[in-house]
């Protein structure tokens, strides 16, 4: 293990050294600048699971899963839409989960009077990528 100046630093090496041991691969293997491989790793979940998991199975009555993705759309806009591969996976969920297209870009757009013009712009340019390549016309 390196030699680390402080926790974090020994913590970080320890994981570094510890996944280089399990595949060699991932010694140059970097999360933030693979984020399309990255987003590979965590397929779009079936809607079924998502309700159990995020929706209503649990809490009876309360939100559904894409009522819950949605909300979850609109709080990574308001953090500025830094999150790529966040907002693609939540847009993708969402869809799955039964929302329209037109509904998300509607939670975007509600969000510019609080999140500003820049951050709903660069969200629905994610939520356009997911859509596209979905590929159908369902508004």
């Amino acid at each position: 293990m390196s030699d680390a100046k402080n926790p974090f630093e020994a913590m970080m090496a320890q994981a570094q050294d510890m996944a280089k041991a399990l595949n060699p691969a991932l010694e140059s293997f970097s999360p933030t600048g693979a984020f399309k491989d990255f987003e590979a790793l965590w397929p779009t979940m079936p809607k079924d699971v998502m309700e159990m998991m995020f929706g209503n199975t649990v809490n009876k009555g309360g939100l559904d899963a894409k009522t819950r993705l949605l909300l979850t759309l609109a709080g990574l806009t308001m953090q500025g839409a830094q999150a790529d591969s966040a907002v693609r996976q939540t847009v993708r969920h969402a869809l799955e989960a039964g929302a329209k297209k037109q509904e998300i870009v509607e939670t975007i757009g509600q969000t510019s009077v609080f999140a500003g013009i820049p951050a709903m712009t660069r969200a629905l340019e994610l939520a356009q990528e997911v859509m596209d390549a979905k590929g159908d016309d369902e508004t």
